[in-house]
């Protein structure tokens, strides 16, 4: 086998497939916007299922997912001063049943029970889709939690204890300790305990009609929108969904001065908090735009084959950009923008976002009306 040393301690970057490696062989990958969609991307080409000679691309199965949507929360003992998050928490879920794959959630605390059902797996043949806590993956430098890291684990060597992961952050597999898989997956960091979440799955032979597919995820998509869902919050802050809670989000940021004052405490002042703003928006795996750039591209694909689509394509691309907008404006320049403009700029951005969402939601809903 050829590997290079990664220069985080415990990882390869795997360049050849290993003789005394157990699993899939030739495993189909490519760098992704957002973990989810990037390894479910994977997963359906790796199982040969598309609508064309090309595989599906992550825009149009993040789309198929339904799962677009709005969080935002603001509270004490978060460890970063708010949360912003722009998809629903079943997209693995959704699609799986709207593309007819049959899905197997498993879930223990019981680190050899976790261990066997991977082995089982990949014993198989059969990659797994596992969550991971993305700050105890040694290959990523990060230093927030996030237990729901979507990962495919690709293969096991039983002779080096070494796994073969595949993730949208890097361009090639990556080989890390097993006993560091298993930690990564035994994680109770935020926003919930891992437990050794898995996903196996049996894929179809064929994938069900696209129109008709892709339209139901937009009649989803919209529906869920307009409803929000339920966000738990301190007492002492606050809490926001769907396209009622990117008003509220507006409005909230336009008092940031209050809750982030510019000479506050490291970590809870307003400099941070427009940085985070910015990170949340482009940087935290979203695909850019806070998924909005991956609803944009689904759109635009489907509107290939549904002409009907195009207006609610142009509607997200603009949003996508707008989006964009909001978070160069709060990342600054790297200059001497002084941080009470920077503010300004972007709450003035953002009070556009309301309209902006709520008009890019209406025509979600008039595609899924077509006939």
């Amino acid at each position: 086998m050829t590997s290079t040393q990664n220069s985080d301690a415990g990882t390869r970057t795997d360049k050849a497939a290993d003789t005394t490696m157990v699993g899939v062989a030739d495993y189909p990958h490519r760098r992704a916007g957002h973990c989810g969609s990037g390894a479910l991307r994977d997963l359906l080409e790796w199982a040969g299922l598309s609508w064309s000679d090309s595989p599906l691309d992550e825009g149009t199965v993040f789309g198929l997912g339904g799962e677009l949507a709005f969080s935002y929360l603001r509270g004490p003992a978060l460890g970063a001063p708010f949360y912003l998050v722009g998809r629903g928490p079943d997209l693995t879920g959704k699609l799986a049943r709207r593309l007819g794959i049959d899905l197997t959630v498993r879930s223990t605390d019981d680190p050899d029970q976790g261990r066997d059902w991977l082995r089982h797996e990949l014993d198989a043949g059969r990659p797994l889709l596992c969550w991971a806590d993305m700050r105890e993956l040694p290959y990523l430098r990060v230093r927030m939690h996030m237990s729901r890291h979507d990962i495919v684990v690709t293969g096991y060597d039983p002779t080096t204890e070494q796994v073969r992961v595949v993730d949208n952050d890097r361009d090639a597999p990556q080989l890390i300790p097993a006993a560091q898989l298993a930690v990564a997956r035994a994680s109770t960091g935020f926003p919930e305990p891992t437990r050794h979440t898995c996903y196996p799955m049996r894929f179809p032979a064929a994938l069900p009609d696209q129109r008709a597919t892709s339209l139901a995820a937009a009649a989803d998509t919209a529906q869920a929108l307009r409803a929000g869902t339920p966000v738990a919050t301190h007492p002492d802050g606050l809490s926001a969904s769907g396209i009622a809670g990117v008003a509220t989000f507006a409005d909230d940021l336009a008092h940031w001065p209050e809750h982030f004052p510019e000479d506050g405490p490291p970590g809870a002042d307003l400099h941070t908090a427009l940085v985070t703003l910015a990170v949340f928006i482009e940087k935290a795996g979203t695909g850019g735009a806070l998924f909005r750039r991956l609803q944009a591209d689904f759109l635009t694909e489907l509107a290939d084959v549904e002409p009907a689509a195009a207006p609610a394509a142009a509607a997200y691309r603009d949003l996508a950009a707008h989006w964009t907008h909001v978070a160069a404006s709060a990342a600054g320049s790297g200059g001497d923008d002084p941080v009470e403009h920077r503010w300004e700029v972007v709450a003035e951005l953002v009070g556009e976002l309301p309209r902006l969402e709520s008009n890019a939601c209406v025509e979600l809903e008039n595609l899924s009306h077509a006939r």
